[in-house]
């Protein structure tokens, strides 16, 4: 049974009623972040039940030593940590001497959590009675500026129903938080400096090994109804890593009284002075003001929205899904800063340690490059080539040379810090998202400019790979790949798993392609380039003799590539005619009887008919679809929206629906059981594609847009925008019709199911 308390809205996720129970997932779903920072949807006054604390900021990690009991040669010397960063929006709350905390109250009636999606803003809002007999009401507000990103605003109103109250509100600092996954229980944050003048505080830490400064600052004003209260804190309290101040206020009956505070982190990645700055983002926070800071952050979501929101007519729960998805990734990235990516967790939680995955190169780009400017995607790719130096060691440490590269499977800063070794040595296909990334940017932006400044060095550390990683096989003559994870992570140590050998033949060819045309086109690239990688046309020969000779598994009894030399060993049991008791299979059966099984986690051979959809015949496509679908458990959350993208394509619409359903509810109703660890936030994207290339139909081909419109039954229409090639396309798809507008000064022409249709600006075109 998945959960279902979250209410249908179009444009905000809402829980109404106070249950203990599900505190923990109800802090991840109502999570908020700029890009910059973000946090759980933690309370701000105390609450003694079961909770979950977290906030974070964007590109502060910790190497955790590895716990590894049997050290391999290869393994990763860490695990990056995502850190539980100081906590500044803590507001203990005293109402005529009690201490106010929702798990101790007699009562607590219309409870409501709104996370308003439009406007980028969290309100909680409930009435209780405290066990002193006192009742009030309470409304707090809370969002991250998208302005000020290093700014965060909180104004927690009280008003007192049945009595006057004496109120004091003690806000603090804390710099004494653990993460949930320390393996060690130690503490990452050492204290350096606390300091406070008047309203405002500031406590500065920094990290051990890694170095980076932070300070976590809050400023506090009081109102009472409306007016602000010229009053310091009557008391001060310091350790070494927390301050606490106390306010004290007389609050009549019915009257509201309004704890503002603003706090927020500054860091060494951007400043010198962290001190300095946090006073300069306090300065100026108090110059706009409250009112104007939530009307500017409303109107910057407005923006954020006026591009890449996608309406759903007829279906409100899938209509909430996909704007879920979209906010979280847009809390997540942003795309203005380089060093930064996507972790699989956002700000959201503490799992899979590390900033970036394949899933960044696999399912967000093309969200970004669809929806922002094609910069943001630029820099996504620029973070992988400022890691190229990293890749080129991580290679070394498993025994590989001459500027052969292999990029992580997790990193924070290149470095490789995963600590499976099924994983980290096996996963390489890992390798093959990045190549497929730098190809599919240029298909969808038409910029190649990107491959000679920095991707074609990329491209060739990535061949200079596949080439060692094949073995000659003589008793096939043809070159195999070893010892391999898939896609399919319920198979490790495999031979000649078909995505990862298809990859590997693709990305040679594809840069033996790129060096040619930087070659005629570049040559003071090309030249520059080879003498940096001392590159040959001996060495480029013997790529091509691994490319032109890599093993494809196939079954001719099935006419279908295998998914890996010994999968027709298995005893191939569908997954409908598996018990439901045994599922999920991850948390049912031992490791051991997964990987025996056939069962699939996510697309693996589809994944590559996913990327290399023009290689091969929807016919083709049918009959794997058909062969591998039955046997996959979607345990990922990167499943169901390739497979929602080829159901669509092979017009099964009411499957593709379903997958869309569980991709983009896959948190809001908790398939897999463990939201209150955090949100899934690189697959949001997939649920993304899953509407725009699945539903849609959406491909560049030959530099032209082209698309193939469908729509579920389930609803009456829907709407994207596209920003193709710096020219804004609306594309608008009911049951019968499809309209395009465009935005902009000059015509573009699409291809509708195969037909050209001419789109003139501003004018809306019925096909």
């Amino acid at each position: 049974m998945n959960q279902d308390y979250i209410i249908p809205n179009n444009w905000s996720v809402i829980e109404e009623g106070f249950d203990a129970e599900r505190v923990k997932s109800s802090e991840s779903l109502f999570s908020i972040g700029n890009g910059a920072m973000g946090q759980r949807a933690n309370f701000e006054e105390n609450y003694s039940g079961e909770t979950f604390q977290g906030s974070y900021i964007a590109g502060i990690y910790y190497p955790d030593k590895t716990k590894v009991g049997w050290w391999k040669n290869g393994y990763p010397e860490y695990f990056a940590k995502v850190l539980n960063a100081p906590n500044w929006i803590g507001i203990e709350i005293e109402i005529n001497g009690e201490n106010f905390d929702l798990a101790k109250c007699k009562s607590v009636s219309n409870f409501k959590r709104e996370l308003n999606m439009k406007e980028g803003v969290y309100y909680r809002s409930f009435e209780a009675v405290l066990q002193n007999g006192i009742e009030i009401s309470a409304k707090i507000t809370r969002f991250l500026s998208l302005d000020n990103d290093e700014l965060g605003v909180i104004n927690y109103e009280i008003t007192p129903l049945n009595a006057d109250a004496n109120m004091v509100f003690k806000p603090y600092v804390d710099a004494g938080v653990h993460n949930e996954d320390a393996n060690w229980e130690e503490k990452f944050w050492e204290p350096l400096d606390v300091k406070y003048s008047e309203n405002e505080a500031f406590v500065t830490t920094r990290t051990f090994k890694t170095h980076f400064t932070a300070t976590t600052f809050m400023q506090n004003a009081i109102l009472l109804n409306g007016v602000a209260e010229k009053q310091n804190p009557s008391e001060v309290q310091m350790t070494s890593d927390k301050i606490q101040f106390s306010y004290e206020t007389r609050v009549g009956i019915t009257e509201t009284v309004s704890f503002q505070k603003f706090g927020g982190y500054t860091v060494s990645l951007n400043h010198e002075n962290t001190q300095t700055a946090a006073q300069n983002v306090i300065a100026e926070g108090l110059k706009i003001g409250y009112t104007t800071l939530l009307e500017n952050q409303k109107q910057a979501w407005s923006k954020i929205w006026e591009m890449s929101d996608i309406t759903i007519d007829g279906d409100v729960k899938a209509q909430q899904g996909i704007r879920f998805n979209i906010f979280q990734l847009n809390q997540t990235y942003l795309g203005k800063d380089s060093r930064l990516n996507i972790g699989p967790k956002g700000f959201t939680g503490e799992k899979y340690g590390g900033s970036t995955y394949w899933d960044t190169e696999a399912y967000c780009i093309p969200f970004y490059m669809a929806t922002k400017d094609q910069q943001v995607a630029r820099n996504l790719l620029t973070y992988r080539y400022n890691h190229l130096e990293k890749a080129i060691e991580n290679a070394g440490k498993l025994g590989f040379t001459n500027g052969a590269a292999l990029y992580p499977m997790v990193t924070m800063n290149g470095e490789e810090c995963h600590n499976e070794w099924e994983i980290t040595f096996e996963e390489i296909h890992r390798n093959g998202a990045i190549a497929f990334a730098i190809f599919n940017y240029f298909r969808f932006t038409g910029d190649y400019s990107y491959i000679p400044e920095k991707g074609l060095e990329v491209l060739i550390g990535i061949a200079r790979f596949w080439h060692q990683r094949a073995t000659y096989s003589t008793n096939k003559d043809q070159f195999v790949i070893l010892g391999v994870t898939g896609p399919n992570e319920y198979e490790n140590n495999v031979n000649n798993n078909f995505y990862t050998n298809y990859l590997a033949k693709w990305c040679i060819d594809y840069t033996l392609e790129q060096i040619e045309k930087v070659e005629k086109e570049y040559a003071s690239d090309h030249s520059r380039i080879m003498s940096e990688v001392n590159l040959d046309k001996g060495e480029l020969a013997q790529w091509k003799k691994v490319a032109d000779k890599m093993y494809l598994p196939f079954s001719e009894e099935h006419d279908v590539y295998l998914q890996q030399d010994g999968f027709l060993d298995k005893e191939l049991v569908k997954v409908h005619d598996l018990d439901k008791s045994q599922r999920p299979i991850n948390q049912k059966w031992s490791w051991d009887r997964i990987l025996r099984s056939p069962y699939i986690k996510q697309a693996d051979v589809l994944q590559g008919f996913y990327f290399f959809e023009d290689h091969f015949s929807k016919e083709q496509l049918e009959k794997h679809f058909d062969f591998y679908e039955p046997f996959t458990v979607h345990e990922s959350s990167l499943s169901p929206c390739v497979h929602s993208i080829q159901a669509s394509v092979l017009g099964r619409m009411e499957q593709a629906y379903t997958f869309y359903l569980r991709t983009s509810r896959l948190d809001l109703d908790d398939y897999n059981k463990e939201v209150e660890e955090g949100l899934h936030i690189t697959s949001m994207a997939g649920t993304w594609m899953s509407i725009v290339e699945g539903f849609g139909g959406m491909r560049v081909k030959d530099d032209a847009l082209h698309f193939e419109p469908r729509i579920p039954e389930q609803w009456t229409g829907y709407s994207f925008k596209i920003n193709f090639r710096n020219q804004i396309l609306q594309v608008s798809v009911k049951a019968n019709e499809t309209h395009f507008n465009l935005e902009g000064t000059k015509e573009l022409t699409v291809f509708v199911n195969g037909k050209a249709v001419l789109v003139e600006p501003n004018t809306l075109v019925t096909v």
